[in-house]
């Protein structure tokens, strides 16, 4: 592999049919921004963002199902701090809060275990989202609401697995032309598992890390392999991933956790994308099942069209006028993860 310096000229002089590579994980986004990397390459070579963050694609049902909770006697929503803007029909868990509503943020799954040892005539319903990185520990909690007997505690699932997603993608998006497989959920999943990706749809997927040098040296790989006919995976962050990703993560995920479909916010039904508590623990299902609605975004929001990539998210109309992370319209604008809102604070 060339060296850094190397492969920097190469990007910036690239002046080739252009080439659209989709990002699919928000932090490599954020990394992108912070480390400038557009500026770098040639505006030939077009970085576009994925559905890698799993609060703007939870659906409008998910959201109205945990508020019903919430405004329930006695049961407690518990949440990350994100998924408290995300609006629902009705709005969202932090602008109801004047209502009165019983919410809890939580900063790890075990914030709740410990609140239902303590208060045993409290429920505590925890809004579980996330993707394969996030999963092991709700499992995890699970497990130790196992060990300790607890009998309130319920989860509202909105768990994501990221192959059947990019899968869509590739059945709906021709134009896409690689992807930079995300870091994070690679380390649970390993790097192996884009393989029959890439086979299917004649497209390089690279599992990349985070830092700059990172980042310009799989879009390297990609535009290389583009240009050579191929469609590998490759690896090239191997320090954190495996090839066969983390065994005991993926056990523990498996032993609470089934497959199923679930709504994705911009995107629609996924098949096989969900993760549902398996029957032998449905003592602590709390009815995720069938939270498919969502509600119809007016045409001035285009968050489905930036979750895909089909447009970046400062060609929404509404972007930095009547949709900002501090009054979130779409769900996009949301997460610090979502890439309207990286793109605003990057603007």
């Amino acid at each position: 592999m060339k060296d850094i310096k190397e492969i920097t000229a190469y990007l910036r002089a690239y002046d080739g049919p252009e080439i659209k590579l989709m990002e699919v994980c928000g932090t490599h986004t954020a990394a992108i921004f912070k480390n400038g990397i557009r500026s770098l390459i040639s505006p030939k070579i077009r970085l576009i963002s994925g559905p890698g963050c799993p609060v703007c694609v939870t659906p409008t049902a998910f959201i109205d199902k945990i508020l019903e909770y919430a405004h329930m006697e006695n049961h407690i929503v518990c949440s990350f701090g994100d998924m408290l803007k995300v609006p629902g029909t009705n709005g969202s868990i932090s602008s109801l809060k004047g209502e009165g509503i019983h919410v809890m943020m939580m900063y790890s799954p075990f914030d709740v275990i410990d609140a239902a040892t303590e208060n045993p005539d409290k429920t505590y319903v925890v809004a579980a989202v996330g993707f394969e990185t996030t999963a092991p520990t709700y499992a995890l909690a699970l497990e130790e609401a196992e060990s300790r007997g607890l009998k309130n505690i319920r989860l509202v699932t909105a768990l994501k697995t990221i192959i059947p997603a990019l899968e869509w993608i590739c059945e709906s998006e021709e134009s896409i032309n690689g992807f930079i497989c995300p870091g994070h959920v690679s380390t649970i999943i390993g790097s192996e598992v884009y393989k029959d990706l890439a086979l299917k749809y004649k497209k390089p997927f690279v599992v990349a890390g985070f830092e700059a040098e990172h980042l310009l040296t799989v879009i390297y790989d990609i535009v290389r392999q583009i240009e050579a006919g191929g469609s590998r995976v490759d690896n090239l962050y191997t320090n954190a991933v495996r090839d066969t990703g983390n065994a005991k993560a993926q056990a523990i995920i498996d032993k609470f956790f089934t497959p199923g479909p679930a709504m994705w916010r911009g995107l629609g039904i996924i098949p096989g994308s969900g993760l549902y508590l398996r029957p032998e623990y449905a003592k602590y299902e709390g009815g995720s099942a069938g939270l498919n609605a969502d509600m119809e975004l007016p045409a001035s929001c285009r968050c489905g069209e930036v979750i895909v990539g089909r447009i970046n998210p400062n060609e929404c109309p509404m972007f930095g006028t009547g949709c900002k992370p501090e009054s979130p319209y779409g769900p996009c604008m949301v997460s610090a993860e979502g890439a309207c809102g990286i793109w605003y604070r990057n603007r």
